[in-house]
C-alpha cells in the first residue's frame, strides 16, 4: 500500500502536516489470507481494520472505502478462486462503471 498510496499521490506534507489528496475518491482494496473468515472478522486487531483503513481513508481522505478479503486461500478450490475473480470483476464494475 505504501508504494501506490505514496506522497505526492495520496497525500502531501504542508505547512499544518499531512494533506490528503483523495478527498471524495471511492477505493475498493482486495486482500487475500489464509485465516478462517469467522476469525478475520471477530478480530478488531487485524492490520486492514487499524492501519490500512485509517491510511486510506484518514490520511489519503478517500471517503468511499470497501475492503474484501478472500480466505483461505492455502485451502481454496480452482473453482473457488474462480468465483472470487468475478466477485473481483462484479465489484469492480458496480463501484467504477464506465
Amino acid at each position: 500500500m505504501d508504494r501506490v498510496l505514496r506522497q505526492g499521490v495520496g497525500y502531501q506534507f504542508g505547512p499544518g502536516g499531512v494533506e490528503p489528496l483523495l478527498g471524495g475518491k471511492r477505493a475498493v482494496v482486495f486482500t487475500t489470507s489464509n485465516t478462517p473468515r469467522d476469525d478475520e472478522l471477530a478480530s478488531s486487531a487485524t492490520p486492514w481494520k487499524t492501519s490500512g483503513r485509517r491510511a486510506c481513508s484518514t490520511f489519503c481522505g478517500v471517503e468511499d472505502f470497501l475492503r474484501r478479503n478472500f480466505e483461505s486461500i492455502i485451502m481454496s478450490t480452482p473453482e473457488q478462486r474462480k468465483g472470487w475473480l468475478d466477485e473481483v470483476r462484479t465489484i469492480v464494475r458496480q463501484r467504477f462503471p464506465a
